[in-house]
């Protein structure tokens, strides 16, 4: 189970370990560019539908059909290639996700918020709204007395690169973010999955893992977050998102 520390450093991006953008500015200065950390971004996009975090900066638009959606992908072409950065764009029928991220930097800069701005107006241009709906993340915890000694496994059988002395990041921004949880004793099952919901669903999401046989292992830091536990001791935290 998470304690609280832990989860209020990975969620609120607060301390240096969980806000590796802004702690690795020196290192990002020295090739002429300032990384910021997500709570930076969003606070610059306000309410443009941004989300942020350490996998980088995500939106997803609902262009209604894929001649729309199209449209879009053709105008976002046009301004990253004026820009010379270059976002990760999916088009699928109806809609258009997006992820914006400095990989020189291996963080967030303000070419990602320049471009994000583009991006909003020429999606408002054209009429297309962006998706509501808050993403769910996944998120796998790994607890130890001792991170240090546990996260070049992880980073090893992963491929995954380290963003902080806690945190290894998909390179390709694709796979979920691995921290490791550092705990005061031992527990049974180690290893556990974040779950990251949508503010509204989570109590929902509880109650139907519930129901397909999961136990309430601890609801102490409710409604944060529940730990739950299948029947053969698995954790699984659901988390209400805070984006």
């Amino acid at each position: 189970m998470a304690t609280e520390r832990n989860r209020l450093a990975v969620e609120q991006t607060s301390g240096c370990a969980a806000r590796p953008l802004r702690c690795r500015r020196g290192a990002a200065k020295s090739r002429g560019m300032e990384t910021i950390s997500a709570a930076e971004f969003r606070d610059a996009m306000g309410d443009d539908g941004w989300h942020a975090g350490a996998n980088g900066a995500h939106i997803t638009y609902t262009s209604r059909d894929f001649a729309t959606g199209a449209r879009l992908f053709a105008r976002i072409a046009e301004l990253a290639d004026a820009a010379n950065h270059h976002p990760d764009v999916e088009v699928k029928y109806a809609t258009v996700s997006l992820r914006l991220f400095t990989h020189s930097a291996k963080g967030l800069t303000r070419k990602d918020v320049d471009l994000a701005r583009q991006i909003a107006e020429a999606a408002r241009d054209l009429g297309i709204e962006v998706d509501a709906t808050t993403p769910q993340r996944l998120m796998i915890a790994v607890a130890s007395e001792d991170p240090a000694t546990v996260l070049p496994f992880w980073q090893a059988v992963t491929g995954y690169e380290a963003i902080s002395d806690l945190e290894l990041r998909d390179p390709a921004g694709r796979g979920p973010l691995i921290w490791m949880q550092r705990v005061d004793k031992p527990l049974r099952g180690r290893s556990h999955v974040d779950i990251i919901v949508p503010r509204e669903e989570a109590e929902e999401r509880v109650a139907a893992a519930l129901a397909a046989g999961g136990t309430l292992a601890d609801d102490s830091k409710a409604p944060r977050w529940w730990t739950l536990s299948d029947a053969a001791g698995h954790k699984v935290d659901i988390i209400p998102s805070r984006a």
